[in-house]
């Protein structure tokens, strides 16, 4: 896994669908559900006429992070959900990243709201973890 300042990522050596699907399960197992799904070659292409390589943006949700990170903070709602983008790279080579939440809610200052981020990292490391390991069929 590879860690940017606002990122954690991971290449795969799988085609782009198949690394949707094992990232959606992935998120699943670590208590998330993606509320929503952003096409964003579709878009480009809609909107701007542009081309653009396969890549969706998975909005992830824990109902439960997210319920005690909102009693914590009221706006944190403003950087949820988690946002996971899945991209491809090659025909048979995809990256999965996950917004990393800890630099993120860390901006709040609230201890309470802090606690949340890092069990959110935790969580999103995990389901990484899983796919860099091959997982989350």
């Amino acid at each position: 896994m590879e860690e940017t300042r606002y990122g954690l990522r991971v290449d795969l050596p799988i085609p782009y669908g198949v690394a949707i699907e094992r990232a959606t399960a992935a998120l699943k197992q670590q208590g998330f559900g993606v509320l929503t799904t952003i096409d964003v070659r579709q878009t480009l292409k809609q909107k701007l006429d542009r081309d653009f390589r396969p890549y969706v943006i998975l909005g992830a949700c824990n109902p439960v992070l997210a319920d005690r990170a909102l009693h914590a903070e009221l706006e944190i709602g403003l950087l949820l959900p988690c946002n996971v983008v899945v991209y491809e790279r090659g025909p048979h080579e995809s990256t999965v990243a996950a917004m990393a939440p800890i630099p993120a809610m860390g901006l709040i200052g609230n201890p309470d709201v802090v606690s949340v981020a890092k069990e959110a990292d935790a969580r999103l490391r995990a389901a990484l973890d899983e796919l860099e390991r091959g997982g989350a069929v």
